[in-house]
């Protein structure tokens, strides 16, 4: 037990830690590059931080007992906008650009629907679904570098870190989220247990928001480091990243079982974002009460979720 405590701790200290090492490295980078930084958060910052949900559900797939990839990634996506969003807003108001309010959002939107309409329709995610999923998703990459290519560089933004420690604070501080994650929500299993917390509450609780974490510190962090862009674009990016590529290739690999009661989950997804862009669109930002009212729905989620079970 006190070991776990003292794992946990340390957990938690390289979560925070190396989301700030990751967080200034992507922001250099896109200084650098003459990227805007909601590009960078779409990208290098969402892929990265996806990085717990694509090896859980592409090491299922591998394994043959790829059923749990949907929900999954459906749990992740509903936790990164009402969890993740939600308390990131609480703590500081969020900007959010013109173009991610018209183009990004509505963009999740439509294909958590056509992930919801794949699964109704034909019971799976077959290998032509997946690989129209990993079509997508380099159509959405194809997006991204035009919208890079026609932005002008800010001749009086402050000077970036230098090649080298740009890559050393994008490399090791992915690698302190990743661990800090696995020590997070090890130790934190470890305690439930020890206290009597039964499998089916831990599952749905510490192991839902556990794949979640390294979105959930680096927003806060990139927020309150005044980078925005990259706090929404981390989200919003990993949702995309979510459906299209880990989905994509954990499909590719083996067809993806759909179990009707996704549908369920796919619509409080769908709302999470119809909610995140209605928010947003008039004031192109995301308030502190918008926050409370993401967190309040999530907690009544979980709680449904529980009882449902």
């Amino acid at each position: 037990m006190l070991l776990d405590l003292i794992l946990l701790v340390i957990g938690f200290v390289l979560l925070i830690k190396g989301a700030d090492y990751f967080v200034d490295g992507a922001s250099s980078l896109a200084t650098r590059l003459c990227i805007p930084p909601i590009i960078i958060g779409l990208t290098v910052v969402a892929m990265g931080t996806s990085a717990p949900e694509a090896a859980v559900s592409i090491s299922s797939a591998l394994h043959g007992s790829n059923s749990i990839a949907i929900g999954n990634v459906l749990g992740s996506n509903i936790a990164n906008i009402f969890l993740i969003l939600g308390v990131t807003s609480i703590i500081t108001t969020l900007t959010v650009q013109k173009n991610t309010v018209r183009y990004e959002i509505p963009f999740v939107a439509l294909i958590t629907i056509l992930l919801c309409w794949m699964g109704a329709r034909y019971g799976m995610i077959s290998r032509v679904g997946a690989g129209c999923l990993l079509g997508l998703f380099a159509a959405f990459l194809i997006y991204l570098y035009i919208i890079s290519r026609n932005t002008e560089c800010d001749i009086d933004a402050p000077k970036a870190l230098s090649a080298t420690k740009i890559t050393l604070f994008i490399v090791l501080g992915l690698i302190a989220l990743v661990w800090g994650s696995n020590l997070t929500v090890e130790s934190a299993v470890s305690i439930a247990r020890y206290i009597g917390v039964s499998e089916r509450v831990i599952g749905l609780t510490i192991i839902a928001i556990g794949t979640s974490l390294p979105e959930l510190v680096t927003s806060v962090i990139a927020a309150r480091k005044g980078e925005s862009d990259i706090a929404i674009g981390n989200i919003v990016g990993s949702n995309i990243f979510n459906i299209l590529f880990v989905l994509g290739v954990a499909g590719v690999i083996l067809p993806i079982p759909f179990n009707p009661a996704f549908l369920f989950d796919g619509l409080i997804a769908v709302l999470a974002v119809v909610l995140l862009f209605l928010f947003t669109w008039g004031k192109k930002s995301l308030t502190r009460w918008p926050g409370m009212l993401f967190v309040l729905i999530y907690i009544v989620y979980l709680i449904w979720l529980i009882l449902d079970k």
